[in-house]
This record gives structure tokens, C-alpha cells and sequence, in this order.
């Protein structure tokens, strides 16, 4: 098991004081990373730490903007160094396509693609100079799938997956590792009302092989795998962690 161990090892996780992100902190911090949580609320993410503390785990808190470049810039420049990398803060706005305001359209794309862009260059540059780092981004099944009302977060996702093997065919070389997971639909705080909706969740675990709603521990298995060397030879790849829905009709 030892391929799997991250001790000794520093893992950022952005949008992590709450959902999907927390879940893949406390998967790395599991399995020996010492992990620093991201978002741009201090109380929650002080919050969160101290859940993980509680459990044995070394944690820290940046507090930053992931969709502001001068500050993810200068918030990396000063945590020294990351071994691993995850980009994980997102957000999801619903409207019909036709009607969908410009402001949102850019706001989606400032937090869920522009924020890949900015926080895995200011970090790869620090793993390029010691030849090696582990980056993973968190995708979606709508970086495959459209549906309607959600057109901008699924073009916002698919960009999202090409840019994963942009940085791969960029970065490989220098002995980095860039991977994405794509989940499918979870059962988190964000998630809750279409969780609470009867005709949505039937039409959901029908569409789905499993036939439920996705518990956000069951993404640490591919997350600990993308962060440790037992993948040092996986590069440019989307791990779907989506219970079959993306691998049916």
C-alpha cells in the first residue's frame, strides 16, 4: 500500500471548506498529505479545519480568490511548497440558454475554468522547478453530457477537460502528472434541493446504473490514486466516478 501513501507530501485543495472539496481533503489528509483548504470565507474555513484536525489530520487555511490572478499569484507564492493540486472550486447557474445573462455567463467562467488556469500555473511553476507534482481537476459529467438549462457550466466543464491534457501535453515532460475526475451527480449542501426533488431524483437513479445518488467519500479512491505514485505513469486522463451514467443511453 505503500504506492498509495502521501505522507510527506502538501496538497492544496481549492473551494474545500464544504462539499466535494472538503470530502477530497479529508481523503488526501487521510491517507498522510498535510492539506491546506481554500475558499474566501475565513470563518468557514477555519470551521472545517478544525473538523479535520479533530481526526488527527495537519491542516491549514489560505484564504484567496481563486478567480482573482494577482491574488492566487501572490497566496501561492507564500504557502511555499505543494506537492499536489486540486482544483475543485466551482459554481453552477441554472437558466435557459436563450435567456442567460451575460454577467452570469462570465461569472461561471471566471470561477469554474479561468480559476483552473490561474491556480495550476502559479502552482506548476514550483513543481516544473523540482521535476515533479501531481494536479487533478475536478471535471463533471457535463464535461461529456448536456442538459438542459446548464449549457454554460457544461461548455464551462468540457473546457475544463481540455484543459487537463493541454497541461498534460504542456507539462508531462517536466515530470508532472495532470488528471481530472468527473463526478456525477452527489449528494452535497449544493445539491440538496434537487436531492429533495421527487421527479428529479426518480429520473436521476433511473438514468443511472447504480440507481442512486453518489455519497462524496466514494470520490476519495480516485483522488488518493491521481495524488500518489501509484499513478506516476497516468497523464491527460478523466476518471469517471459517476455510478455508469456516463457510460450509458
Amino acid at each position: 500500500m505503500t504506492l498509495f501513501d502521501l505522507s510527506g507530501r502538501r496538497a492544496l485543495i481549492t473551494g474545500s471548506s464544504q462539499g466535494i472539496g472538503f470530502a477530497l481533503a479529508r481523503a488526501l489528509g487521510g491517507a498522510g498529505a498535510a492539506v491546506v483548504l481554500n475558499g474566501r470565507d475565513a470563518g468557514k474555513l477555519d470551521a472545517a479545519a478544525s473538523i479535520l484536525r479533530g481526526e488527527g489530520m495537519t491542516v491549514e487555511t489560505a484564504a484567496f480568490d481563486v478567480t482573482d490572478y494577482a491574488a492566487v499569484a501572490a497566496a501561492v507564492a507564500g504557502l511555499g511548497t505543494l506537492d499536489i493540486l486540486v482544483n475543485n472550486a466551482g459554481i453552477q447557474r441554472r437558466a435557459p440558454l436563450e435567456d442567460f445573462p451575460e454577467a452570469t455567463w462570465h461569472e461561471l467562467m471566471r470561477t469554474n475554468l479561468d480559476s483552473v488556469f490561474y491556480v495550476a500555473q502559479a502552482v506548476a511553476r514550483g513543481m516544473i522547478a523540482r521535476k515533479r507534482g501531481k494536479i487533478i481537476n475536478i471535471c463533471s459529467v457535463q464535461s461529456e453530457l448536456g442538459r438542459p438549462s446548464i449549457a454554460p457550466y457544461a461548455a464551462s466543464k468540457g473546457a475544463v477537460k481540455m484543459l487537463t491534457k493541454g497541461m498534460c501535453a504542456d507539462w508531462a515532460k517536466h515530470g508532472l502528472q495532470v488528471n481530472g475526475i468527473g463526478p456525477g451527480y452527489f449528494e452535497t449542501e449544493l445539491t440538496a434541493a434537487l436531492v429533495a426533488d421527487p421527479a428529479f431524483s426518480d429520473w436521476l437513479c433511473k438514468r443511472t446504473p447504480a440507481g442512486r445518488w453518489g455519497r462524496v467519500e466514494e470520490l476519495a479512491g480516485a483522488a488518493i490514486f491521481l495524488a500518489s505514485g501509484a499513478s506516476d505513469f497516468v497523464n491527460g486522463q478523466i476518471i469517471y466516478v459517476d455510478g455508469g451514467l456516463t457510460s450509458v443511453v
